[in-house]
């Protein structure tokens, strides 16, 4: 596709698509990291950014690097901006991939269910309603989620393309993921790290305990882990019924 060419993306979508991005970035607890991981999903290097937004490459590497102090409103709106235009210059690839997001009337077929929360739970509340044993990361108990995703392992491993396997995990990083079928969590934990998301917990089905790879990647991008031996459909019950 020629770098000139533009297919018309439709406005609204492009605001739908920035107020996702900004969101994610706002409610971050490490902005500068999400900054970094929404600029690989578009494939806009440092450089091309930092020339779309007026500054030096630098500034965007301290802002990912944490050199520099989280970007205010008006520096996350520049950002955004230029993701979004920079993608629209090359016919708006990521924005329409993106604009397809699951919901309760068009899913893809490795997401079980999905749900937002009216206010904030901690991870704390969250687990213990579900008896879910926290074995990553307790000194982050009391962060809140806002909201869940169940997914089924292998479908998405298998079946999503790539950058709708990044969707899947990127729309907050404050959103509980319960993984079905995980078993000792490895393949996915690794698709994590790869694709620089970091969810506000991660929850896998399994009777057994987690692959030490996969313990060590969740230390490493401070992700509370947890397991589950409830059986799916008890999972989703027990969730709709205490927070929906």
């Amino acid at each position: 596709m020629n770098e000139e060419e533009n297919n018309d993306v439709n406005n609204l979508d492009k605001i739908i698509v920035a107020k996702r991005i900004a969101g994610d970035i706002v409610l971050s607890s490490e902005p500068g990291k999400t900054i970094q991981k929404w600029r690989n999903i578009f494939k806009v290097s440092q450089k091309k950014l930092a020339d779309k937004i007026g500054v030096m490459p630098s500034v965007i590497s301290d802002y990912e690097n944490g050199r520099r102090q989280s970007p205010g409103i008006k520096m996350i709106r520049k950002i955004v901006n230029a993701l979004i235009e920079i993608d629209e210059k090359y016919g708006g690839k990521v924005i329409k991939e993106f604009i397809n997001m699951p919901n309760k009337t068009n899913k893809f077929s490795s997401i079980i269910d999905v749900a937002d929360f009216r206010k904030g739970i901690t991870i704390k509340d969250f687990c213990k309603v579900l008896d879910a044993i926290i074995i990553v990361g307790n000194e982050n108990i009391e962060n809140k989620i806002y909201g869940y995703t169940i997914v089924d392992t292998m479908k998405a491993i298998l079946e999503l393309p790539s950058i709708q396997f990044i969707q899947l995990y990127s729309l907050t990083n404050n959103r509980a993921i319960i993984f079905i079928g995980a078993h000792k969590g490895k393949s996915t934990m690794v698709a994590l790290k790869v694709s620089n998301v970091k969810p506000g917990l991660v929850i896998f089905q399994s009777s057994e305990d987690i692959d030490d790879l996969a313990r060590k990647i969740a230390e490493l991008e401070n992700i509370p882990i947890a397991i589950i031996k409830k059986d799916t459909q008890s999972i989703i019950d027990c969730l709709r019924k205490n927070f929906l």
